[in-house]
């Protein structure tokens, strides 16, 4: 694999350096500086000229900056010859809003894939995309990852006695279904009522969880007010157990004391996104070594599929 570089921005060294140590190299350099008004300045520091280059950066918060550092790099990788620029985003950020829900809205994620687009990015490589409808606002090759493969091998270690997959809401049924599916488990849903963005009211359990070890399923914990409502919805419910399972660790505003206060057992995420504080009841589990394995099969022309199945 000599033909490639792995190139890392800010939003998350820590997982550019895991997926680089797990591909056996080293990453490459590059210069990123701010100006004194807080305008990013990018320097590639070594020879880019027909290589395949993989920019690591999920664009978490803060979103705004890490997307136009993704931006700016990629266009520096397009102006020095790059043979192909393919974009590692463990987190895809403005992806809620992916169509028209009401009058007089953005569809924020069709704007940036024309963002990325046009800026020179030739694929994209992402985990858990909040809507897989997403993968066709691009006009490039998309690889949605799915972090149940990860997520999968940790409950059955687990061993749990009477486990049953939960669905936190209507919206997120067929990828609980999917997660059932692999582990060969019953599905029941939280039935919800959202009265405004980010506040959401528990309102009934599809199924029966009496005596279960209920595992909720969702692609992202953001407020953690829907997971602690369901769980402790679940509970009276008469579940023996609640673990959350959530591929990205957003947790904004209060989301870490809600965790820690709340009945729930375990909150199992991924490292697509780096913690801002630490939690006792926060399990992490590891995407960089499965996004090591799709970036050397991208590299050999081989299939990404195969890992899924």
């Amino acid at each position: 694999m000599k033909g490639f570089k792995i190139f890392s921005g800010n939003a998350h060294r820590e997982f550019s350096n895991a997926l680089a140590h797990n591909l056996e190299c080293t990453l490459s350099n590059a210069n990123i500086t701010r100006f004194s008004d807080g305008e990013i300045s990018v320097q590639i520091s070594e020879s880019v000229r027909g290589k395949d280059v993989f920019i690591v950066q999920p664009t978490c918060a803060p979103t705004n900056d890490n997307l136009m550092e993704l931006l700016i790099m990629t266009d520096a990788f397009k102006r020095s010859s790059a043979n192909s620029i393919n974009a590692v985003i463990p987190y895809f950020g403005y992806a809620r809003q992916d169509r028209k829900a009401a009058p007089r809205v953005p569809i924020s994620a069709k704007l940036v894939a024309n963002l990325m687009q046009s800026a020179g990015i030739n694929r994209i490589i992402t985990m858990d995309l909040h809507a897989g409808q997403i993968q066709g606002f691009f006009d490039v090759p998309v690889d949605n990852l799915y972090g149940a493969i990860v997520f999968r091998d940790y409950i059955r270690h687990k061993k749990l006695k009477n486990p049953i997959i939960a669905s936190p809401d209507i919206g997120g049924v067929a990828r609980a279904r999917y997660f059932a599916n692999q582990l060969g488990l019953d599905l029941v849903i939280v039935d919800k009522r959202r009265e405004r963005a980010n506040v959401s009211e528990v309102m009934n359990i599809i199924g029966d969880v009496s005596g279960k070890d209920v595992i909720l399923i969702d692609d992202m914990i953001d407020t953690a007010g829907t997971m602690c409502k369901a769980a402790a919805t679940l509970k009276d419910r008469g579940a023996s157990s609640v673990m959350a399972v959530g591929t990205h660790a957003v947790l904004s505003g209060e989301a870490y004391k809600r965790i820690e206060e709340s009945v729930l057992d375990e909150v199992v995420l991924s490292d697509s996104i780096p913690l801002r504080e630490k939690c006792d009841k926060i399990k992490i589990l590891s995407v960089a070594p499965l996004f090591a394995e799709v970036v050397r099969r991208i590299y050999h022309n081989e299939s990404v599929n195969s890992l899924f199945i």
